[in-house]
């Protein structure tokens, strides 16, 4: 993932089918870059310069059919009501001259439950870039929709950054912990949202730094939250809102089971290992969040590897509560 725009290269799971579409207007950025100042406003100017190289045609993709999302549905199970949306929306277009559009979606649920990652395997569905943006650790309410030119330090939203520097113009953008926003005195994080989320005004969006309409009402918009209470019943209006249940004990060995045998067969030292872990250990992972099942294979086939065993065993597993280390002196 680049670090400045959030972009994440992705594979399509079946043959996309392409069209160019232009995301802006040479026109509006060549007359904004003609009443700059000489030596004044370098960051506007190089972005204004960029735009010009890239050109305004980006890819707009569709799968070239009904993909094959039988292995979401196994890999997620909890999802299966996010995919029955996807699946119904796909349906539509799939056989016709019309764009890709999903309606923009909210996923609702605890931590660690898999909905960041379910947005990112769309991405990989649609054969669609991905940007992303964590609203729990903004320090400027600005970042969607970019900070004026006038201020210091401003520079472009992560609308126009994904849209602008990406190759696509129907990106999955995700906003993740929606309902960590947290609101300044002169900015309000989620305010670009009213305009973004409908159909209509996203094609004419424009960035507050860069000050050019910019066409984003191609981009897939998946947010996720712990809890919507902290929402604004606007931005909920907006959007096909979903709770995802933690997975039941049997989907959560199914998950469980389905990370070994991935990271088994990713790795060339995965060969060492068994084939398929014993149920006691299967049981014990059952009982962690999806988020965590990674992190507790990877150090249970270390510990393992490290005491010259094939058998991943539940002594290899990390404390299902671990605790953190203190850091310094102990008085």
């Amino acid at each position: 993932m680049s670090p400045e725009t959030g972009l994440v290269p992705v594979s399509a799971s079946s043959m996309p089918i392409a069209q160019m579409r232009s995301v802006f207007r040479v026109g509006d950025v060549e007359r904004r870059l003609d009443k700059l100042p000489p030596r004044e406003h370098e960051t506007l100017r190089a972005t204004y310069e960029r735009m010009l190289e890239k050109g305004p045609e980006r890819f707009q993709v569709k799968p070239s059919g009904l993909p094959a999302m039988e292995h979401l549905y196994d890999e997620m199970p909890n999802f299966g009501e996010v995919l029955d949306d996807v699946r119904r929306q796909l349906a539509l277009c799939q056989d016709s001259r019309d764009a890709l559009e999903i309606t923009p979606m909210l996923l609702l649920g605890p931590p660690g439950i898999g909905k960041t990652h379910f947005a990112r395997e769309i991405a990989r569905l649609l054969g669609t870039g991905l940007g992303f943006i964590s609203m729990s650790s903004l320090t400027a309410g600005w970042v969607l929709s970019g900070a004026s030119s006038q201020w210091k330090g401003a520079r472009p939203g992560k609308v126009f950054e994904t849209l602008v520097d990406g190759a696509y113009a129907n990106p999955v953008m995700v906003v993740d912990e929606i309902d960590k926003a947290r609101a300044e005195h002169a900015y309000d994080p989620l305010g670009a949202l009213y305009s973004l989320l409908e159909h209509d005004t996203a094609g004419t969006f424009t960035d507050e730094f860069a000050e050019v309409a910019i066409d984003a009402s191609q981009v897939i918009w998946v947010a996720t939250a712990n809890d919507e209470r902290t929402i604004p019943e606007p931005i909920l209006n907006r959007m096909n809102v979903f709770e995802v249940q933690a997975p039941d004990p049997d989907a959560a060995r199914t998950i469980a089971l389905r990370l070994y045998r991935g990271l088994r067969g990713e790795h060339d030292w995965g060969r060492r290992f068994d084939e398929v872990p014993s149920d006691a250990v299967l049981e014990r992972l059952a009982a962690m969040a999806p988020r965590e099942m990674r992190r507790a294979w990877m150090t249970a086939f270390g510990n393992a590897r490290l005491a010259g065993r094939a058998t991943i065993e539940l002594a290899d597993l990390p404390d299902a509560s671990p605790r953190r280390s203190p850091i310094g002196f102990v008085q």
